[in-house]
């Protein structure tokens, strides 16, 4: 049998406003499980953790429903869930993608001196995972973190371009089209028909529909398996950013995306 002392959530908060019991409790079944060499029974979590039997039990119950632990259906024990791996390969996979990319967004800066973005499709949302700004007075409010509707702006409408229609419809339908600006696609067939011009002048464009008086151009990135797995994006003031600077930025652009592409394992183009 396991002997633990009692767990604690590593880095949690003992006070203030931010600490949610339940989810400290969880988190410490999930480290326990970790710290262990075998796999632990309800009555060994039960007394390494200090809690109630039937707390814990529900509480194993809520992390097996999600996958993030697992029961064995010979013995009953708890090990760690294959959900944790796949999150976890998803966090390693966008960590190594932003190292292999910031030396390219480094030079896509220097060559377009306007900002550059590295964003990622979760949740049916785009996450910022970079961002690199050149020396101007006017820069863009975005941040790194942040999260911006895929349906207005040009990271956005990259990546649903890679995607078949369903699979676009249903994630507009869980997160809508709210109107950002008066230039916003507010319906989904004209973000349908948005998409296919996407796809045919191959990137895609942000008229100032996420952020009045911004517009921005932006292009996929493919893996191995010849999937989107992420955009970069040019970003400007609208003032300077019109017809022929488009063209000017598309090339450099295309050319990171293309490069970025081929270091993530793909053999295809941008």
């Amino acid at each position: 049998m396991n002997s633990a002392p009692h767990a604690q959530p590593s880095n949690a908060p003992d006070q203030g406003p931010y600490k949610v019991q339940v989810l400290d409790r969880a988190v410490a079944i999930l480290e326990l499980l970790s710290n262990s060499a075998t796999e632990m029974s309800l009555g060994e979590l039960t007394t390494a953790i200090g809690l109630h039997k039937s707390t814990v039990h529900r509480l194993l119950m809520v992390l097996e429903g999600h996958r993030l632990v697992s029961k064995s259906p010979l013995h009953g024990r708890y090990r760690l869930g294959l959900k944790l791996f796949e999150l976890g390969s998803r966090a390693v996979g966008n960590l190594n993608l932003r190292e292999r990319a910031r030396p390219r967004l480094e030079w896509l800066v220097a060559q377009t001196a306007e900002t550059v973005h590295l964003c990622v499709l979760d949740r049916g949302e785009m996450l910022y995972i970079d961002k690199l700004e050149p020396e101007r007075s006017v820069r863009i409010t975005s941040q790194v973190g942040r999260r911006v509707p895929v349906h207005c702006s040009a990271v956005g409408k990259a990546m649903l371009a890679c995607l078949p229609e369903p699979a676009v419809r249903e994630i507009l339908g869980q997160r809508g089209m709210p109107a950002r600006t008066s230039h916003t696609l507010t319906s989904p067939e004209s973000l349908i028909a948005e998409l296919e011009s996407t796809r045919l002048r191959g990137y895609a464009f942000d008229n100032e529909e996420a952020e009045e008086g911004v517009r921005c151009i932006a292009v996929p990135v493919f893996d191995g398996t010849g999937q989107a797995i992420a955009a970069i994006s040019v970003s400007g003031p609208a003032f300077r950013f019109h017809k022929d600077q488009n063209s000017a930025m598309l090339a450099p652009l295309r050319t990171i995306a293309r490069e970025l592409s081929g270091a993530m394992g793909s053999p295809r183009n941008s």
